[in-house]
């Protein structure tokens, strides 16, 4: 996406894309905003049993990392000044990608997010959804060039 010209065009797989320009956010309140208006989007509903459970947010101390914290369905950001690369929409469709898994735990207490195939292809599913089959198609392609999918 950062790749996208200022007509935010990109080329991959010898086709050439018109993606959207990315959402930034300025803050966790714009970024939770955000959110409650992707869990409400009736095609997410219907791909996504747990699009119905509401996600919280917190602010995540360091500014390295952002990640999701299942048990509480929990979404920690950074966002003091060196975090700010979190509040982007790929980001944040990321995290929510989490949430939306509907994996089950392993049963050994390990209910940590995974970015296993479920996971990679939850991503691909909500990001097309959200952003438009553009992005959805770039994501299944460079995870399919990874072999994440």
């Amino acid at each position: 996406m950062e790749r996208a010209g200022g007509a935010h065009t990109v080329q991959i797989a010898g086709t050439e894309l018109t993606v959207p320009a990315e959402a930034r956010f300025g803050s966790l309140e714009a970024v939770r905003a955000y959110t409650d208006d992707v869990l409400a989007l009736r095609a997410v509903r219907d791909r996504f049993s747990r699009a119905e459970q509401p996600v919280r947010f917190r602010r995540r101390r360091g500014d390295r990392a952002a990640h999701y914290e299942r048990a509480a369905a929990v979404i920690a950001l950074p966002d003091s000044a060196g975090g700010t690369w979190a509040l982007r929409e790929l980001v944040v469709l990321h995290e929510i990608a989490h949430h939306l898994d509907d994996r089950v735990p392993d049963g050994n207490g390990d209910e940590s997010p995974v970015h296993g195939p479920q996971f990679v292809q939850a991503l691909i599913d909500l990001v097309g959804l959200v952003m438009g089959p553009e992005v959805g198609l770039l994501y299944r392609v460079v995870f399919t060039d990874a072999g994440a999918c």
